[in-house]
């Protein structure tokens, strides 16, 4: 099919980099970090000398270890393999080719189990009726197969390569878009025009499957598929404790331009009241006074103090969110072996977000309930059928269909009456069930004979077809055209003459069909309050199911006069076959016919709750997490799940109703009102949202994220949650019948609501505690380390001298002080997983913020302060003046400094140990590992050998040795060691004495305090919030 239209190749490109533009993009998008900037302007100010107290490599070297592990991990994210090949139809022959050299135009041949090159005009398959079947797990994650026909004028063709080289169709469609559930096009062949939707394309990335093979025409190719048409960028979460770290950066790069202004200040106050005295041996460059020389040392300390600005921060903490997502891949305890699913941590960068969840924003179907359908109860002329609640279901008989060979065995029924109102042919019992065999989208497969196996699109049209099929009225097949069923025994053809299809919007589904004996009829089902607006004046409303907790369908009929219905059936065929607005169109002929409808009967379906549904609600709420539930359901059958999920109880007398299919919704989600709507739901003990639509729900979660300053969570099964799961802060899948398009839009995913529990209380709560643990003492440590220079600068002339050993500076975040801290960030838990869903009261200190926040922060930096001043001026004081045993002097700088950074390692290392609550063996193995390696590190750096081979790199020969072997410089260390950690010591006993926490309450519990459960809980009102 030629074209002077210009269309996109098939090639595509989903990689950022290649082998040439890896290296300047990777490393122009690093130093857009404001941490890796300022180091790269720290290593531009050492190279010049006037400036520099700090030989390079004291940058260079965690420099380029940061950008080396951030450029290893974006090479391997952007890693994608090569495609495949496939074959294609031109010039009247078969000839395979590379998927990048596919046309729009080409007619492409797929085998059995084989990737979609391109978005496709199925045209033929092997199959009969043509059907194909697919797989979209590409697309959507579910792996259920899914049912496409070609258009019989098409499909005629076959294989035959002669014809279909010779197909001269025109194809006129929407221009490309991100929608995969809709298309919209026409097809005009042998000058007929034919409606295309989406049941006859078949989209890049699905497999063929169970089908030998099919053609198809190509309509978009490359970046124009709606597979590359939803792979925009993704919207970046990030945690409330990133962008606390964002605000303390922004005040530490202020604090470190405050204390360099201040020792600036005392530079050029010392040069020009002292400085003058050493000229005579030390003379000044020209040009250099004392003002220039304070401007010269504001550079230097810039750069010594620069270990304020946590440049390996940003790698520690992806490693630790890394290493947590590892355990909630890992857990047994959240594995489901039915459908052999274990839970999985789709993103890495929400872990501690997890342990500071307020708001949980749930959906019904599927997730608090099975969404395994089961058909319960019937209304058939205002007669019900189906179990009582006071049945004893182990007493009552199944009813027996062995009388019907096509029936499900694994169907079951225990009212018997309704098998006799079939077979005594009441003629309103088989309109009933022949309305249920032909209203429908649903597949049939027969690969015997007799053995039908449906696909169905839903698990609700799944149930009523079986059920139809059990009590008689057997779908069997269909084609375009006609849908075949057997009507007790007898096969009959019914001429399909038009789908009036379901969407969110209508809430019901109405064919129209003509019987063998030539009448015409529209069926239809829907939602109630949708059906009953369209009923007939006369007809009256039938018994209402949702109480009961029940997915209540109605069913309505009507004859249609033929005169009126060829009239409409132009028109339809003509709104079908337009390019613009034809959704508009098709509804109002929808509406115009589906009128006056007679009533038939009503179903009830049974969705029974999952496992544990009951036991995690309560769990989360004494953790004082709202829980929301979010359901299109109408209020009665939501009202009834939520007693059922121990949501709701007897207790609660208040409760206030705001239907969302009524006008109260609209006013509802109206900007002017929906600070007092939350402000009503916020005083309710339970929230259930009822009829509400999928942008609805995204509405909710947005409105709470807006004025609760709270993190939210969402989770739901279906598409129609995806909406919300992306609003919320943490979006959770749960992979069930569904399919997986929830999963694939989440950030965790697992097969049972009741996971969650463990999820939040064990994962997310360690989560956010380790990372809590690990900020406190990664700036406790930076801190205290850099404060050591900042007070001898008043001891050296602020002459931008440093305390430490060069090499003890480049290695002290990188070797001593990582591992450790790293161990405690990746296993530390204040109580084990069983304690932590056994009191979930330990829950609320995340949501409050009490482990990490500005004030905790300013705590560490005033505990820094005192230990840097204990790191000091002790060992200052010690060594003033100070022989060895024998009479030589070691009160010399490089002395003072290796015991000053021995001093700090040590307190540091101690701080640590008092800072874990579980201890492994590799915590144990970092600790003392790390204390081992610096001083086998530091005896070899001060040795001869190393001075000799490098001079000019290795100063301080010989000072491991004379200093570390004194009794007085042990003693020095131990007294700095006891008095930085004494205050710490004395602070928490006392806290844990006369105000413990509740971490303390459940760690150290004491016989006077009694149970725990009579911990104060903060009372909300007792009522009910529907709307």
């Amino acid at each position: 099919m030629s074209s002077p239209f210009f269309f996109q190749t098939n090639a595509i490109k989903t990689s950022k980099y290649n082998l040439f533009t890896f290296l300047p993009l990777n490393l122009f998008e690093q130093f857009q970090r404001i941490a890796n900037a300022y180091f790269l302007f720290l290593l531009i100010l050492q190279v010049i000398p006037a400036i520099s107290s700090l030989s390079w490599f004291t940058t260079v070297v965690p420099l380029v270890l940061v950008l080396l592990v951030t450029a290893v991990k974006d090479a391997s994210d952007d890693f994608v393999s090569s495609a495949s090949r496939l074959i294609f139809v031109p010039f009247n022959r078969l000839r395979s080719e590379k998927w990048m050299d596919v046309q729009v135009g080409d007619i492409i041949k797929l085998e059995n189990n084989k990737f979609v090159a391109a978005d496709l005009l199925l045209l033929s398959s092997s199959e009969p009726l043509n059907l194909v079947y697919i797989e979209t797990a590409e697309l959507d994650g579910s792996t259920n197969l899914k049912v496409k026909q070609a258009l019989t004028v098409t499909g005629e063709m076959g294989d035959c390569i002669e014809k279909l080289a010779a197909f001269n169709g025109e194809v006129h469609c929407e221009p490309p878009n991100n929608r995969l559930d809709k298309f919209t096009g026409t097809l005009t062949f042998r000058d007929q025009k034919y409606a295309l939707d989406n049941e006859r394309i078949l989209l890049r990335g699905c497999t063929l499957r169970n089908t030998e093979w099919c053609f198809g025409l190509v309509i978009f190719a490359g970046p124009e598929t709606k597979l590359m048409q939803n792979c925009g960028k993704t919207t970046f979460k990030r945690t409330s404790i990133d962008h606390l770290m964002n605000v303390l950066v922004l005040f530490i790069f202020g604090f470190l331009a405050f204390m360099c202004t201040v020792l600036a200040i005392g530079n050029g106050i010392w040069e020009f009241q002292e400085g003058s005295v050493f000229t005579a041996f030390l003379p000044r460059p020209d040009g250099v006074d004392a003002s220039f020389s304070a401007f010269l040392t504001f550079w230097s300390y810039v750069i010594i103090l620069n270990t304020v600005v946590p440049i390996s921060l940003y790698v520690s903490v992806e490693i630790i969110r890394l290493g947590n997502s590892f355990y909630i891949d890992w857990d047994r305890k959240m594995y489901y072996p039915r459908s052999d699913t274990p839970a999985e941590a789709r993103t890495t960068t929400l872990n501690e977000e997890l342990g500071q969840i307020k708001y949980v924003f749930s959906d019904k179907t599927g997730t608090l309930t099975q969404n395994i359908m089961t058909f319960n109860k019937c209304s058939i002329s205002g007669k019900s059928y189906g179990m009582n609640h006071c049945w004893d279901l182990t007493k009552t008989e199944k009813v027996d269909f062995s009388y019907n060979p096509l029936a499900d065995p694994k169907f079951s029924f225990h009212d018997h009456s309704l098998v006799e109102a079939v077979k005594l042919e009441a003629p309103e019992v088989h309109n009933f069930f022949r309305l249920l065999a032909l209203c429908h989208t649903v597949m049939a497969e027969e690969k015997e004979e007799g053995n039908l196996l449906y696909q169905a699109q839903s698990p609700d049209e799944g149930a009523l077809v079986t059920a139809a099929r059990n009590f008689g009225f057997v779908f069997r097949s269909r084609t375009p055209e006609t849908i075949t069923i057997v009507e007790m025994g007898v096969q009959k053809s019914y001429e399909l003459l038009a789908i009036l299809d379901f969407n969110n919007v209508r809430k019901r589904m109405s064919v129209i069909v003509q019987s063998p004996e030539g009448k015409l009829s529209l069926y239809c089902k829907g939602a109630d309050t949708i059906v009953y607006e369209r009923l007939h004046p006369s007809c009256s409303k039938l018994m209402d199911f949702a109480g009961e907790g029940l997915r209540t369908l109605v069913l309505a009929h009507k004859n249609l006069d033929e005169d009126y219905f060829r009239e409409w059936s132009t028109r339809h065929h003509m709104a079908s076959t337009t390019l613009e607005d034809r959704e508009e169109r098709l509804d109002e002929l929808y509406e115009e016919i589906e009128k006056d409808l007679l009533l038939l009967g009503a179903t009830a379906i049974e969705d029974k709750l999952q496992d544990g549904v009951p036991q995690t609600i309560e769990q989360l709420s004494k953790a004082n997490i709202k829980i929301w539930v979010l359901t299109g359901d109408k209020q009665e059958t939501a009202e009834n799940i939520g007693y059922s999920c121990n949501m709701l109880r007897e207790e609660m007398t208040d409760v206030f109703i705001i239907s969302a299919d009524t006008p109260q919704e609209a006013y509802a989600l109206d900007k002017s009102l929906e600070q007092e709507l939350l402000r009503t739901a916020c005083m309710c003990k339970t929230v259930i949202c009822c009829r509400v639509t999928p942008l609805q729900k995204a509405q909710v979660v947005e409105l709470v994220k807006k004025y609760k300053q709270a993190v939210t969570l969402a989770i739901g099964d279906g598409a129609n949650d995806v909406s919300m799961i992306k609003a919320a802060h943490i979006g959770v899948g749960i992979s069930g019948q569904e399919g997986m398009q929830a999963v694939l839009s989440s950030d965790f995913s697992f097969a049972q609501f009741r996971y969650l529990q463990r999820l939040l209380l064990v994962h997310g709560r360690w989560s956010y505690l380790r990372m809590c643990k690990f900020l406190r003492y990664f700036f406790y440590k930076n801190f205290t380390f850099t404060f050591v220079h900042f007070w001898y600068a008043f001891f050296c002339g602020f002459s931008a001298q440093t305390v430490y050993d060069e090499w003890f500076i480049t290695v002290y975040n990188l070797v001593y002080t990582a591992l450790p801290v790293l161990g405690m960030s990746l296993f530390d838990q204040d109580v084990n997983d069983r304690w932590s869903v056994q009191f979930p009261q330990l829950y609320s200190p995340g949501q409050l913020n009490k482990y990490f926040s500005k004030t905790a922060f300013f705590k560490c930096v005033l505990h820094s302060c005192y230990s840097s001043l204990v790191l000091f001026f002790i060992p200052y004081a010690a060594m003033y003046d100070t022989v060895r045993d024998d009479g030589r002097d070691i009160a010399d700088y490089q002395s003072f400094a290796l015991l000053a950074q021995t001093c700090l390692l040590i307190t540091v290392c101690v701080q640590l140990g008092l800072d874990t609550s579980y201890w492994t063996a590799v915590n144990q193995f970092f600790l003392w590992g790390s204390l081992a390696v610096y001083f086998a590190i530091t005896f070899t750096m001060y040795s001869n050998g190393m001075y000799l081979i490098f001079t000019a790199s290795f100063p301080f020969i010989g000072t491991a040795r004379n200093s570390l072997n004194q009794p007085n410089v042990w003693l020095t260390i131990l007294l700095t060691s006891i008095l930085c950690v004494l205050p710490v010591v004395a602070y928490r006993f006392l806290l844990i004495q006369l105000c413990p926490t509740i971490n303390d309450k459940v760690r150290h519990p004491s016989p006077c305090a009694g149970c725990l459960n009579q911990v104060q809980r903060t009372r909300l009102s007792e009522t009910l919030y529907l709307f």
